[in-house]
């Protein structure tokens, strides 16, 4: 194999696949610029393709909560690839994983694997539609839920106005039946409840937002969605791809102390592999063939390489002290960013929980979609490749959450807590 520079890598890619990438923010359209090819991935870095190192806060958009190629996944996956690739077939591993699962959530009585975080988010909305047989739906503007067509929906031009598509090829017909609302915005969904009672199939959040960079829930926000739903008969679905096990052991649910009626779930379940899975009580989830009307099927879903990444990497992050580690690491990060911003007096805002955390090129925390359109976004750019230049790799978007992982080290912390000080005092300059 030859391999050149990321410049010239680029310019092949693009010969064959689309904008030279298989997920549009990877392009670097947001931030300009040449992405990187990445060669390989160890612990905390990666190397692209020229060899440079770079502190990954990327983590593959999350799963690499115990850093990247860890022994022990490696060593799963490889011992699990001795055994066969994929079966089409039951393994014991799918029930291993699945009882994980369930004895960290509690509501949770059935699961269902499939092969991403898309396909578990999309599947979960056809259960709910199909367990309460009504049509419409909620989502948040800035919750992104994957790229199921009635969730590729963004807010419609009034309060009570129905979505619209915010992709091509998404039939106004169906985006008709999906009702777009604002996070942390209680009277934005029971106006939706009022103006369609008895038809609204359920409502389906990000209960702690990381793709419109990190959002937090302000006190009483999920409350108040699950009593909506409960006095209406409409499911509460937490969308927990990107939170689940990587906020905490019992992810968001587990912060916030909130129970919903189903979960979907991806990312840290997998190890790094592709998977994903739904699950909720019983008397929901046998609505779903083979045991009731609602169909769904995947050929790879309970992939017996993923589930074994997946067992190993719960096994690793269910260690004492696991998430009072990572917090701690995430934490110190952040103050030591807003630290450098407020040296070099830079409009700049950051929070963390667990091991997600976001930064905004604004003085306030946003609380919602709305909000982070306001910041500067030409000041992240700037930022974002004086950082990368300097080895640290960011996610290359305003509305990205950003990852540590439990292989990040002090002195990992502190080069980058000194590159973001000459980075923001560049930005002064």
């Amino acid at each position: 194999m030859t391999i050149g520079s990321n410049a010239a890598e680029f310019a092949r890619a693009q010969q064959c696949l689309v904008g030279g990438v298989n997920s549009a923010v990877r392009a670097f359209r947001a931030v300009g610029g040449t992405p990187r090819f990445i060669e390989r991935a160890q612990g905390a870095y990666m190397w692209d393709v020229e060899g440079h190192r770079y502190i990954d806060y990327l983590g593959s958009w999350g799963p690499m909560i115990v850093g990247q190629s860890h022994p022990k996944v490696v060593k799963a996956v490889q011992d699990a690839a001795t055994r066969g690739l994929s079966y089409g077939a039951p393994n014991v591993m799918e029930t291993e994983l699945a009882e994980r699962i369930k004895a960290l959530h509690p509501h949770i009585e059935r699961v269902r694997f499939t092969s991403s975080g898309t396909e578990a988010a999309m599947s979960a909305l056809r259960l709910a539609r199909g367990a309460t047989g009504r049509t419409k739906i909620i989502k948040f503007e800035g919750c992104y839920h994957g790229t199921a067509d009635s969730l590729l929906v963004k807010a419609g031009s009034g309060a009570l106005a129905f979505g619209t598509p915010s992709s091509a090829g998404v039939p106004a017909d169906l985006a008709q039946h999906t009702l777009v609302a604002s996070y942390n915005d209680l009277p934005s969904v029971q106006a939706f409840f009022e103006q369609y009672p008895n038809q609204i199939a359920c409502v389906m959040v990000e209960p702690l937002p990381g793709n419109m960079n990190l959002m937090m829930p302000d006190d009483g926000f999920l409350e108040g969605l699950q009593a909506i739903c409960r006095d209406d008969g409409a499911l509460l679905i937490f969308d927990e791809v990107m939170s689940g096990f990587r906020v905490a052991l019992g992810g968001a649910q587990e912060v916030t102390g909130i129970t919903p009626d189903l979960s979907a779930f991806g990312k840290v379940i997998g190890g790094g592999m592709p998977v994903g899975a739904f699950g909720g009580p019983a008397s929901v989830m046998e609505h779903m063939a083979p045991l009731g009307p609602v169909y769904q099927a995947g050929t790879l879903s309970g992939n017996p390489i993923a589930m074994a990444a997946g067992l190993a990497t719960l096994d690793l992050i269910a260690e004492p002290g696991f998430f009072a580690d990572l917090s701690e690491k995430t934490t110190r990060l952040v103050k030591g960013l807003i630290a450098a911003a407020a040296k070099h007096r830079i409009a700049f805002s950051a929070r963390s929980v667990g091991g997600m955390a976001g930064m905004y090129f604004m003085s306030q925390a946003p609380k919602n979609f709305a909000d982070i359109q306001t910041q500067d976004s030409e000041a992240f750019k700037r930022f974002f490749h004086r950082m990368l230049e300097q080895g640290i790799y960011f996610p290359p978007s305003t509305v990205e959450a950003f990852f540590t992982s439990s292989a990040l080290s002090e002195s990992d912390i502190a080069f980058t807590l000194e590159a973001a000080d000459r980075a923001f005092a560049a930005e002064a300059a």
